[in-house]
């Protein structure tokens, strides 16, 4: 399906592109008519020069200018996917989950253990060994959780050369012992998404979703600080039916063919908080509300501001929606993940109503 975007102005585009701007990626693409090729916004190859590019809201349309993808930002993929000479150690990874990595093992693989840390550390915000020791950490907990394991099977089933060795590293990344997780409640499960805007990061409890946030957002590090006051859990990376579940519903939503979430939700807020959140749920799928009604609606008419700031602090973004509130004059304002994937997610919504007004909501 088509879907028609609308664009920042040309300036704003080409400063973006000179800035690498990671809140402009999924927004538009640029061709470059010296070379032919089309890029991202954030691709490191040299900045052309401003007579020298074209600006596209989609792959598609570049590729019909006449441009080929890039080869080093490689436009086509998914943001934020990964590079195709870190493939075969992601392979590995998923074959040998609970394998203890080190820098021989990977120039084994023919792969430069400084070029692969910062890969992870600028995608995942951790090194590559701290990324493979958080995913054995956390498979061994959910094996704990279910009881499949004792504390000195999973040590030895995950990678740890010792009891005493899970035992610390365990208690460094969760903030308790082995034994004490036993018997506390399931930890909160954090992953990565890709999306057509950018990558996600996303946080499941037992209950449900409690993070959906742009990997680039600012507040990011905030949320998570608050999430650890909130359910006084531990994080942990590993398998998740729920963010499978998740990952799979914002596939259809991205791709036009679901509107309505049914992931269940794990929200913890104050009661001015639940309403507003309460209230943003219940907006239809491509309408907009202001936040001065959205204020009288909730039996606070002066409250725009707190309405925005409760706004501000959803932690679940697409599915508690509030890129649907705009100002009472129309313009967009006020969205974490950058006001133009408020406008994207618009535009998406408009126009898949647009050319299916009577389909269903799933």
């Amino acid at each position: 399906m088509n879907t028609i975007f609308t664009l920042p102005s040309t300036d704003e585009m080409y400063q973006a592109l000179v800035d690498r701007d990671a809140e402009y990626e999924g927004v538009f693409f640029v061709g470059v008519t010296t070379t032919g090729v089309f890029c991202r916004p954030t691709c490191s190859a040299r900045k052309p020069n401003r007579d020298n590019v074209q600006f596209f809201p989609t792959s598609r349309d570049a590729l019909a200018g006449g441009f080929r993808p890039c080869k080093r930002c490689r436009p086509l993929h998914a943001s934020g996917d990964s590079p195709d000479w870190l493939d075969p150690l992601l392979e590995r990874i998923e074959q040998e989950p609970n394998r203890r990595w080190t820098d021989r093992d990977l120039s084994v693989l023919q792969l430069e253990p400084t070029r692969v840390r910062r890969w992870f550390k600028a995608n995942h915000g951790m090194t590559f060994q701290a990324y493979s020791r958080a995913r054995r950490l956390g498979l061994a907990l959910h094996k704990l959780h279910r009881r499949l394991e004792s504390a000195t099977d999973a040590a030895g089933n995950h990678g740890f050369e010792s009891l005493s060795g899970f035992r610390e590293a365990f208690c460094q990344w969760f903030g308790h012992s082995p034994s004490e997780s036993v018997a506390a409640e399931s930890a909160v499960v954090v992953n990565r998404l890709l999306t057509p805007l950018g990558p996600m990061i996303a946080a499941v409890t037992s209950r449900g979703i409690c993070l959906l946030e742009f990997a680039d957002r600012r507040m990011l590090e905030t949320q998570f600080q608050r999430l650890r006051k909130l359910f006084r859990r531990p994080f942990a990376l590993g398998p998740n039916s729920l963010l499978d579940r998740l990952e799979l519903e914002l596939q259809q939503y991205f791709s036009g063919e679901l509107r309505e979430f049914s992931v269940p939700l794990d929200l913890i807020g104050t009661e001015f908080q639940g309403k507003v959140w309460r209230r943003l749920q219940s907006i239809q799928y491509a309408d907009t509300i202001s936040y001065e009604t959205l204020a009288r609606e909730i039996g606070l008419p002066k409250g725009q501001r707190a309405v925005g700031r409760a706004n501000g602090d959803n932690r679940v973004a697409i599915i508690v929606p509030c890129h649907r509130v705009i100002r009472s004059d129309g313009e967009l304002c006020g969205y974490g993940g950058g006001i133009w994937r408020k406008q994207w997610l618009l535009d998406h919504e408009r126009k898949v109503r647009a050319h299916h007004p009577a389909h269903a909501s799933r």
